[in-house]
């Protein structure tokens, strides 16, 4: 006896996010699901977001003289807004530059200098090393001394690593330590996590946001960005641009 036949109708489908007459059957009947939206319109939408905050942030991170320059490239109104937001604060600031400059300590000090000095505020500590040769002690203490400058409202102290802890190793230095509230927030040993002897002012700036001393739209933080974007793409260009030269001289030398 024959086998019953498979009476079932097999549906050639080719491409189901295609727009087919077929296609829109298949939908209609459940055969296949129904089209996804298209992704263009919301990348489109995300683009003219980014461009529209980008040209209403366009001045966010200059400062005072940088803002007299575009006096004819800007509406006065919106530029004079700008021009008050950062005389605001400025004076803030000002207002709360009780430091300005890198404390020495001893160890007779810590605890009053530090560990109770942060219930006002976040401190932050360098352990140096007592070796001439340790190129990274030599490089915080260099970068400590110029964010006690410009962060003069954040108290930034200074001490050998053997001098606060007995017995510390060198090797662990130089070691941050950052007290708020009488505790120790943050810890870095070495600066192997922030990029070594090439450390920054940026580096700086991010442990000062995880810290709580300032905010992510603080004016010296957003301008320093800025002006590290700013170099990176000037250097991206000017990379390109020889990479356009040395092309363009390898195609002469193929007609030499």
């Amino acid at each position: 006896m024959a086998a019953p036949m498979d009476e079932r109708i097999s549906v050639p489908i080719d491409d189901p996010n295609a727009d087919t007459e077929w296609n829109e059957i298949l939908r209609k009947h459940g055969v296949i699901p129904e089209k996804p939206p298209s992704p263009t319109p919301l990348i489109e939408e995300a683009i003219l977001e980014g461009r529209r905050l980008a040209h209403e942030n366009r001045l966010e991170g200059k400062d005072l003289d940088e803002l007299d320059e575009l006096e004819d490239l800007e509406d006065e109104t919106f530029l004079e807004q700008y021009r008050q937001q950062r005389v605001q604060e400025l004076a803030s600031l000002a207002k709360k530059a009780v430091h300005g400059t890198v404390y020495p300590i001893s160890k007779p000090d810590y605890s009053r200098e530090v560990t109770d000095a942060s219930a006002n505020g976040p401190v932050l500590v360098n352990l140096t090393s007592g070796l001439g040769t340790n190129v990274e002690s030599r490089v915080l203490s260099e970068l400590w001394r110029m964010a006690a400058a410009e962060y003069g409202d954040i108290k930034f102290c200074e001490i050998r690593g053997d001098m606060a802890i007995e017995g510390y190793p060198d090797r662990n230095c130089p070691t941050i330590l950052i007290y708020h509230k009488g505790d120790i927030v943050k810890q870095v040993v070495t600066l192997v996590t922030l990029g070594g002897a090439r450390i920054g002012m940026q580096a700086i700036d991010k442990l000062l946001i995880e810290a709580g001393a300032v905010q992510e739209n603080d004016m010296r933080v957003v301008k320093r960005r800025k002006n590290a974007e700013d170099a990176e793409e000037e250097r991206l260009h000017n990379s390109g641009i020889r990479s356009s030269k040395q092309a363009h001289g390898n195609e002469d030398d193929d007609w030499d």
